[in-house]
């Protein structure tokens, strides 16, 4: 059994969980969202506050769909209660970024301002920090749409190795790598 699979999901007070056939609804206080789940191989179950997923058969393709759709429904269920959200450090020198509307704008080192439009329900703000450095949080109800956002911002321009300028996680601890030194004759 898988041990992610068979956790049952507690849907919080204010949020509501439907099943239309193969989708799943979940409304709450902050959105809405819809998931296509695979009933042919799982089967869901809501006993009160509790939601299951079993599977009908063993087969290799059910056992690898158990845990994935249960957590599938469980960020739901948490990004219609709670947003996520994921912070940037973008570190240089002269680097800026501003928020306007749904627009990111940051001047990172290119000859040209790189601009970002954020997708439809998705929040960007930006806030300065010291030592040549300013912070991006992208908020949303959707843990996918908020991890993918962040990940193409930060692809923009990847750390580098010796100054570690460039768009990192706040999180991540990027490896700096040490300097050419002169040779011995």
């Amino acid at each position: 059994m898988s041990r992610i699979g068979k956790l049952p999901i507690t849907v919080p007070a204010g949020v509501s969980v439907d099943f239309d056939g193969e989708v799943v609804k979940v409304k709450g206080p902050k959105g809405e969202l819809t998931q296509r789940i695979a009933t042919r191989a799982l089967e869901v179950k809501k006993e009160g506050a509790t939601i299951e997923l079993t599977r009908k058969n063993e087969s290799k393709e059910t056992k690898s769909m158990h845990g994935l759709y249960r957590m599938l429904i469980a960020n739901m269920v948490q990004g219609v209660n709670e947003p996520f959200s994921k912070t940037l450090v973008v570190k240089g020198v002269g680097y800026k970024g501003s928020v306007v509307g749904n627009k990111l704008t940051m001047n990172i080192g290119f000859s040209h301002p790189v601009e970002i439009i954020a997708p439809q329900g998705i929040a960007l703000t930006a806030t300065d920090s010291q030592n040549n450095s300013f912070s991006i949080t992208v908020t949303g109800i959707s843990k996918e749409l908020v991890g993918q956002t962040a990940a193409s911002i930060r692809a923009k321009k990847p750390v580098e190795p010796y100054h570690h300028y460039g768009i990192r996680y706040s999180t991540e601890t990027p490896v700096k790598k040490e300097g050419k030194t002169a040779g011995k004759k």
